[in-house]
Order: structure tokens, then C-alpha cells, then sequence
């Protein structure tokens, strides 16, 4: 699998700590490291054992083929040669024999005593001979660097988050390695950067920023809660990113902490691993049997994650779908060892690609599967749900934020459909129109998003590379008008993933197959600054005129630091 960007979110301005700090080891998390450390030790002891037993096999199929050629030939004194008989030997015997002269200086080769020397040079050039030159190891040491470098001071510098200042986070694997890479984003003087990296044990398919602060020693699964004594309180806001990997568990990591080697919470069981262990599909002679799916378990997911989604009024609730066809609803409250709060088995028969929940009704999920279905209920009545049955797998779902009851999905076949919720019937197999469609891409819609600032303002984006905005004009009830306001290829390969700013009215952030981040400025197109003119001024957000075009990619810090020296 080549180089890819699965999934982005973006961090508030002024919510990440303005210092990130380190995140210091305690003695279950080396723990933790070493039981990890010991298991990909066996593993490549076993693989080691295999390769050389092939090895040896293969030695000895050689060395046997090679006592066959020769086997004919013992006989032949041609193809032996004596070692007296070779003319190098006998002129190595001469030279050495011959008996040197007294005061023969040859050897020294005093003629060319005063060439210059094409070799290496001295690394310490014309301090060659001053023997009380003294070295210090550390400038700290040396009394004539009045100037010292701090070097504590400098990281803080570069790592530094200012009020200002946006972060985007993005699922990346590269060169096989899972990642998430955090940036900077300054809308001001449009900048996007490096900020720091972290390493997963599996690769990301779905990501959600949520504010809810987690604990590691409440939350650590399968261990007992820790007394903190007279420990302060937890802080009533966090800074965290939850991430749905290949594996079945849920992993919840800090965004103010650096060089993070475990998550600060796992929802799930991880111990349990024989569950999710792929088998064998088949040595290819024969035609395969469709694999049967796993066991569903109601505390923990035993397939992967495809789907996230925080609930911002019950901030300690999430909600996540899964390949086992199952939707879990955690309460990050709770310790992780009592599993997840509901276990929704029947609502969908293939996988859960999407959920989320209704930004006006807390209890309310919205759920898509690849079994061509939408589910809206309740969750604390699911058997009570109403749905639709749409034309393909679905890729994405979200509700509008400026109607409760409407919601939009983006299917496999590119189409994007809009329903209301309050027009499904229960019954999945009556007939349940949308309100419109929409022929967004020609390949799959994989990503969508519904704009917080603009009323109407939908951008959609699909494997056929393009990242389209429209404007949806129409009130409650009556006929919708949708028109295209502008589309571009923003050169990250298949669009994987697609996201309006929290904070600014027509940024959008996009990633894909190429594993590049790119930023657009849509206002800096005529045609969106006309069609969003009013509803923008109805709003109160003005567009401030950029400098970079509409795109703003990734900045190099060497070509950064290259540019700070020439100047």
C-alpha cells in the first residue's frame, strides 16, 4: 500500500496549549513496552528460525547440484592447476628473492618527499602543531562562548502554539508506518507547518478531535483505577484526538503532548486479540468461500473502526461504527475495563462506514453502511428507528446544522442525497425518496462536509481528485436549488478526506492518496465571493483577501531555515 492520508480534523483556535509538553514514562507504560517489545521479539525470532531453515535448505540444494557437475571430472588433471606453474607466483619468488643494496633508500621514495599531498588533509589544518590547543566537548564548558545555547528554550520556541493559531491533524501511513502528523495552521499569514508527529500500532482510518478530558489511570484497560489521593481535580476541558484503526480498539492520545509511546485511553479489549486475527482466505487453486464475519461481542468491537463521533452536548459520550457491523456508544467516564455503554447489533447487516449525532438532539445517531442503508434513532430506543435505502455503499453522512431534522449522505457511485428525517418510515423496505440528489463525482464521494458559518454552503470530494463547494439555496418545504460554485483539483491525488475550518467561514483542508495536506481558500474565487456575497454579510464574517492564490501547501522547514540564512 502506497502513501496515503485517511482522514484529517481540525483543532479550534485557543484550544491547544500554547507550550506542549513532554510526556513523561511511568513505570506501567515501560511496562507496557516491554511486554509489546517481547511479543515483536518472539515474532521475529520465529521468522528468523524460518529464514534460515530456508536458507540451510536452499545451501544444501545448491552444494548437491554442485557434486553432480563436478563429479565427472576428478579424473581430469587438465582442470587442476600448480600452483609452482603460475608465472605471478614465480615473479613474486624473483623480486623477493633478489638481496637489497647497502644504502638503498628507495623504499622511502625521497624524490617525491616534497609533492604535494593529494590525500586527506588534517582535520585541524594550521592548528596542526600547537600542542595547547584544548577542546571543549561542551560549549557550556568553554570560557570563551559568553553566548550560551539554550537548547530547552529553542524547542520551546519552535513548538510553541499561539492563540492564533489552528491545528489540523492527520491519519497518515508512510512507507508502510502508521502516523499521525499534527500542523500549524496561521490563517493571518497563511502558514501551514510541521508541528510533530506520533507513531500508532496500526493504520488510521477515522479521526475525532473531542474536548472531554480523558485519564489514562481511569481509562487504562484492564487495570483498576488508581488512587490519586489529594490529587487536584481534572480539568473540565480538554485536548484530544480519538482514532479508529485497522485494529478493533479505539485509541484516545493528548494533542498538547509530545512524543506520546502509548494513548491516554483504549476503548476496547486489546488482550482479547485472537478474535480479530485474520485467517487464511486461501491458497488461490480453489474458488474462496465468502469469509463468515466475526462474533460480535457487546463491550468491545472485534473488527475495525471506521467510524467516530463525539457528542458536543453529552461531552463524554462517543460514538463509533465498526466493520463488525455493529454501533458502540462509550461513556468516557467510565473505566475502560466495563466496555462499551450499548451495543447496537441489529441496526445494520454489512459495515458501519458512518456516524454521527444530531447536533440539536443528543440521544439522536445517524448511521450508514456498506449494506446500501441509513439509520436514523434514538439510542435509548433503537428499535424504534427509521431509515432509507440508498443506491450504493455509503461513504459519508452528515446532519446540517442548520436544520435538525435534514441530513445529507455521499455514496460509492458519487451521487450526494439529502433526506428528512421526519419523512422516513420505520419499515426499510417502503419507499423513502430524497428530497434531492445530486451527481457530485464520478467516482466515489468519499468525503463531505457542511459548512458551520454559511447556511447552505456544502463541499463534497471523491476518488476523482476533484474538491468541489456547492451553494444549496431553498427554505424548509420548498423546492431546493443547487448550483456548483467552484471545483478544483488541489493535486492531493484521490480525496480521501475534506473539512471546513471551525473558525474561518471558507477554509477547507483536503488530503488524499498522495499523502499531501493542502489548504483552500475558496473565497479567493470570484465565483464563491459572488454566490456567498449575502449570506455572508446576513452572518457578519467578512473574506480577507490572501496572498498565496486559494492554495496553501505544507511550508519546508529547510527551505524555511534556508530562507532565514539568506536574509
Amino acid at each position: 500500500m502506497g502513501d496515503l492520508i485517511s482522514s484529517i480534523a481540525w483543532v479550534k483556535r485557543g484550544v491547544a496549549a500554547r507550550h506542549p509538553s513532554k510526556q513523561p514514562l511511568n513505570d506501567a507504560d515501560v511496562e507496557r513496552i516491554k511486554a509489546i517489545a517481547n511479543i515483536e521479539l518472539e515474532d521475529a525470532r520465529t521468522e528468523l528460525e524460518r529464514a534460515n531453515a530456508a536458507a540451510l535448505a536452499m545451501d544444501q540444494r545448491d552444494e548437491d547440484e554442485e557434486m553432480d557437475d563436478t563429479k565427472g571430472e576428478e579424473d581430469d588433471e587438465s582442470a587442476w592447476v600448480d600452483e609452482d606453474d603460475e608465472p605471478m607466483n614465480k615473479d613474486a619468488k624473483k623480486k623477493a628473492s633478489t638481496p637489497k643494496r647497502n644504502g638503498d633508500l628507495s623504499e622511502y621514495n625521497l624524490d617525491a618527499y616534497d609533492d604535494e599531498d593529494d590525500g586527506p588533509t588534517s582535520t585541524l589544518g594550521p592548528f596542526t602543531n600547537i600542542k595547547g590547543l584544548q577542546f571543549y566537548r561542551d560549549n557550556e564548558d568553554d570560557p570563551y562562548i559568553t553566548l550560551k545555547e539554550d537548547d530547552d528554550a529553542l524547542e520551546r520556541e519552535e513548538n510553541e502554539v499561539l492563540p492564533t493559531d489552528n491545528m489540523i491533524i492527520a491519519g497518515t501511513l508512510e512507507q508502510n508506518v502508521p502516523q499521525l502528523h499534527f500542523f500549524v495552521y496561521d490563517e493571518a499569514s497563511e502558514y501551514l507547518g510541521p508541528h510533530h508527529d506520533l507513531m500508532l500500532s496500526s493504520m488510521p482510518l477515522c479521526l475525532e478531535w473531542l474536548d472531554y478530558p480523558v485519564s489514562s489511570t481511569a481509562l487504562s484497560s484492564g487495570e483498576d483505577a488508581m488512587d490519586t489521593g489529594d490529587a487536584p481535580p481534572p480539568s473540565q476541558f480538554g485536548n484530544y484526538i480519538a482514532i479508529g484503526t485497522m485494529d478493533p480498539e479505539i485509541e484516545i492520545f493528548s494533542v498538547d503532548h509530545l512524543d506520546s509511546v502509548y494513548p491516554d485511553a483504549v476503548l476496547g479489549n486489546p488482550k482479547e486479540t485472537a478474535e480479530h486475527v485474520p485467517e487464511p482466505a486461501g491458497t488461490g487453486k480453489k474458488k474462496r468461500k465468502k469469509p463468515k464475519h466475526r462474533t460480535t461481542n457487546d463491550k468491545h468491537h472485534v473488527d475495525a473502526v471506521l467510524a467516530l463521533s463525539w457528542n458536543r452536548t453529552a461531552r463524554q459520550m462517543l460514538a463509533s461504527g465498526s466493520a463488525d457491523r455493529t454501533v458502540k456508544l462509550w461513556d468516557l467516564s467510565r473505566p475502560a475495563k466495563e466496555g462499551a455503554l450499548r451495543s447496537f447489533a441489529g441496526v445494520h447487516k454489512d459495515k458501519v462506514q458512518a456516524v454521527q449525532w444530531n447536533p440539536s438532539e443528543a440521544t439522536v445517531l445517524l448511521s450508514g453502511s456498506y449494506d446500501r442503508t441509513v439509520r436514523v434513532f434514538d439510542s435509548r430506543a433503537p428499535d424504534a428507528s427509521v431509515g432509507a435505502v440508498v443506491g450504493a455503499d455509503v461513504e459519508a453522512i452528515r446532519w446540517d446544522p442548520w436544520e435538525s431534522h435534514g441530513f445529507y449522505v455521499s455514496l460509492e457511485n458519487g451521487m450526494v442525497l439529502n433526506f428528512d428525517a421526519r419523512t422516513l418510515p420505520s419499515d426499510i423496505n417502503q419507499p423513502s425518496p430524497a428530497r434531492f440528489t445530486l451527481a457530485a463525482h464520478d467516482g466515489a464521494a468519499c468525503a463531505m462536509d457542511i459548512n458551520t458559518h454559511i447556511r447552505g454552503c456544502l463541499a463534497t470530494a471523491g476518488t476523482d481528485k476533484m474538491v468541489k463547494v456547492w451553494n444549496v439555496q431553498g427554505e424548509d418545504g420548498g423546492k431546493r436549488q443547487v448550483s456548483l460554485v467552484a471545483g478544483r483539483d488541489l493535486g492531493v491525488g484521490e480525496v480521501f478526506s475534506a473539512a471546513w475550518s471551525p473558525d474561518d467561514p471558507l477554509t477547507l483542508a483536503a488530503a488524499g492518496s498522495k499523502a499531501k495536506l493542502q489548504i483552500w481558500d475558496v473565497g479567493a474565487t470570484f465565483g464563491a465571493r459572488k454566490a456567498f456575497r449575502d449570506k455572508l454579510a446576513a452572518a457578519g464574517r467578512t473574506l480577507k483577501e490572501k496572498t498565496t492564490g486559494g492554495v496553501i501547501s505544507v511550508a519546508d522547514d529547510e527551505e524555511d531555515s534556508d530562507d532565514d540564512g539568506e536574509e
